[in-house]
């Protein structure tokens, strides 16, 4: 198996990582650790590879986040992570926005030096329980008071897996926004092309020589390869079964876990 495996592994210098479903799987507690996962981030940077974290992550800043890695065991610093609201941030400035925040109470902090009077956008993230009908609505309105509404959404996603079951993500109230609104959504993270551009410029690293391994088929796997990047399917994480028949997508290889893939590519250094 290994021979025919290895093609796709070869002449890599870098690797983004997803991180829910890849890393660990969270929940209320916190989360757990996948099994291996916490060696392979070390063996990939004992290895000389260039790592970066590429993640959809909006329930807390990047210092939060890295600082829940690294209680886990994880080598990780925030340098390392490519996150949604400092991409958005950057937008926002550029562009003069002021958001509406819709996002879940621990981002704040992320959005600080941002101008949010009298707003001229709404900014979604993943709000968690911050997703009721009132607040919701609260978007709503702003966005359907405007001449041309501009709507952020720092993700795209489904579902994610937390440890006592999948849990709806951002992009399910994305649509409801976009469907009462008539607008389309502008989407900060993955699958963005800039996001993963951002990421491989960050590490210095062209798209060919990079491999993204992720666990959503459609976000991590599809947004890499569109990207020019070779992109894997872990079988952690919101994987399911039918992934494997994706009528769009297909993953360079499917892993079982990070460990695994880690092992293949360190082998064909």
């Amino acid at each position: 198996v290994r021979e025919a495996m290895a093609g796709w592994a070869r002449a890599v210098r870098g690797l983004l990582l997803d991180v829910s479903g890849v890393l660990y799987d969270s929940g209320a507690d916190g989360g757990v650790p996948i099994a291996g996962s916490v060696e392979a981030v070390r063996r990939i940077k004992a290895s000389g590879l260039k790592l970066r974290l590429c993640t959809n992550e909006t329930q807390a800043t990047r210092e939060n986040f890295v600082k829940k890695l690294r209680g886990m065991g994880f080598d990780i610093s925030v340098s390392e992570v490519t996150a949604p609201a400092p991409a958005a941030c950057h937008i926002l400035r550029e562009r003069g926005l002021r958001p509406h925040l819709l996002v879940h109470d621990d981002l704040v902090p992320e959005f600080a030096e941002v101008d949010k009077t009298n707003p001229n956008c709404v900014v979604l993230g993943d709000a968690a329980e911050n997703f009721t009908y009132a607040n919701l609505n609260e978007a709503f309105r702003v966005l359907i008071g405007m001449e041309k509404p501009v709507l952020i959404s720092l993700g795209r996603g489904r579902y994610y897996k937390e440890t006592d079951g999948l849990k709806l993500d951002v992009g399910a109230y994305m649509k409801a926004l976009e469907y009462a609104c008539d607008v389309q959504a502008e989407v900060v993270g993955k699958p963005s092309k800039r996001f993963f551009e951002s990421a491989l410029a960050e590490m210095g690293v062209p798209p060919e020589q990079a491999i993204m391994i992720g666990d959503d088929i459609v976000n991590d796997v599809g947004g890499a390869q569109r990207c020019g990047m070779r992109a894997l399917q872990v079988r952690t994480g919101k994987y399911r079964p039918s992934d494997e028949n994706h009528p769009d997508v297909k993953p360079d290889a499917y892993v079982n876990n990070l460990a695994e893939a880690v092992d293949i590519i360190l082998q064909e250094l």
